[in-house]
């Protein structure tokens, strides 16, 4: 099976930073698409940030500007950097990996366990 460890949460105080860590265990790591979900009590599991084989990336709108995600693909790893964090930022931090078609769409998609990013003074 495909694992992925999400490593990285914790508390910090708003404004401050965090980095969030995610390694892969698959042989063609390169060619996945990557990206970072949350899910706060309360709401649905909404995506942060996503990352293309290609490195094209994405961000919800709330994140643009404050959040960076990255690929080292030498590591088999995705890194989410969140600067500015502010309390509504708080969650459990998932990290997907995404194996597409090659016409497109999703062939399989695997989960992390998740980690916890808290935002509070």
């Amino acid at each position: 099976q495909v694992q992925v460890v999400e490593s990285g949460g914790g508390l910090v105080q708003p404004g401050g930073s965090l980095r969030l860590s995610c390694v892969v265990s698959r042989s063609n790591f390169n060619s996945l698409r990557l990206g970072w979900h949350r899910q706060a009590p309360g709401k649905q599991r909404e995506l942060v940030a996503m990352i293309t084989s290609g490195g094209t990336t994405d961000y919800e709108d709330s994140v643009k500007g404050r959040f960076t995600i990255s690929r080292d693909n030498a590591k088999n790893t995705v890194y989410l950097q969140m600067d500015n964090l502010k309390r509504d930022d708080s969650a459990v931090y998932y990290c997907n990996a995404d194996q597409l078609k090659p016409s497109g769409g999703i062939l399989f998609r695997s989960w992390g366990q998740g980690t916890q990013v808290t935002v509070s003074s």
